[in-house]
């Protein structure tokens, strides 16, 4: 076979051409690879699990692309030309090499290991970040890395492996969601904002300063509650992020809801109201369906469900 035809198939196995045929180029290289190894149409059709007449035309087509004749037909079979042992010999190596990378992307899957990226809430990097550090001590192969803020990640174009979402069940069609934990809200203050303008007492809150979101249109459980008992000229800080929002209170700016976990780890915060249940958030563990069986994915979801207690609150 003339080098000019053993670049062609290499061409055809390797890239696609402007008609964007090479899915179907390397189908009728592989059924030729086939028929050439097995010696009948029939039987390299019952290998691939295609039809006869399949067979046939990937044969042809490949002829015709190629434009040489890789195979003399005979009543008992198909005998490889001297360009088809050729093509015996060059695709028989290319699916050697695509067995080979299966069977370690195979070994992958099954070690947990690589990147785990895991996306979250601004203000949730003080929850996962020391849940993050132990499973990572307890599968040392892995590196993770943990991106806490608002903007969701698309978990469809891998820019993260695991998302921890507040609110309602997400329901991006794709993805696999599981329920994690309730997320407690309270309402807090830094001491010296309790020094210097009390506690909240009765329901006139006019003398109070308070943090809130931003009017973005994006409704926190909160919100209907604010809107009826906090007068708006006594917002006097706002945040879409909500780590920003516990940055302002823990500022004295004003009076903000805060996760209950986030207060309590501040020494120097004071609960101003306590959590209401219909304050609370719902938090979702979401996989994409394509990455949702991997080793370390499976792993991390074990791992994370153990340390919060499924369902239970943070």
């Amino acid at each position: 076979m003339s080098l000019l035809n053993i670049r062609a198939i290499y061409a055809h196995v390797m890239c696609m051409n402007e008609r964007n045929d090479y899915l179907s180029s390397w189908s009728d290289i592989r059924t030729a690879y086939h028929v050439a190894r097995l010696g009948t149409l029939s039987a390299a059709a019952a290998y691939l699990g295609i039809h006869h007449a399949t067979a046939i035309r990937h044969i042809d087509a490949l002829e015709q692309k190629l434009d040489c004749k890789l195979f003399h037909r005979h009543p008992r079979g198909y005998v490889p030309t001297a360009a088809g042992q050729d093509l015996l010999r060059t695709a028989g190596a290319t699916e050697d090499q695509f067995a080979q990378m299966a069977s370690r992307l195979r070994g992958q899957n099954d070690r947990v290991e690589g990147e785990l990226v895991v996306t979250t809430l601004s203000g949730m990097s003080q929850a996962f970040a020391p849940i993050l550090i132990a499973f990572q001590r307890q599968y040392p192969e892995v590196t993770v890395s943990l991106i806490a803020q608002e903007r969701r990640l698309k978990l469809e174009y891998g820019e993260a492996h695991v998302a921890v979402r507040a609110g309602p069940k997400p329901q991006e069609p794709d993805n696999v969601v599981q329920p994690l934990a309730r997320l407690p809200m309270a309402l807090f203050a830094h001491k010296n904002y309790v020094r210097k303008y009390g506690m909240l007492v009765g329901s006139d809150w006019r003398k109070h300063r308070f943090v809130t979101g931003m009017k973005d249109g994006l409704r926190k459980p909160f919100g209907p509650w604010e809107d009826a008992n906090i007068p708006p000229e006594s917002v006097v800080f706002r945040a879409a992020q909500m780590r920003t929002r516990e940055d302002a209170v823990l500022a004295g700016a004003g009076i903000g809801f805060l996760m209950q976990l986030s207060g309590a780890n501040h020494p120097e915060m004071v609960e101003m109201h306590p959590p209401k249940p219909e304050w609370d958030s719902a938090l979702w563990l979401v996989t994409h369906v394509d990455l949702h069986r991997t080793a370390k994915v499976q792993a991390f979801l074990s791992f994370v469900k153990v340390r919060f207690g499924q369902g239970q609150s943070l």
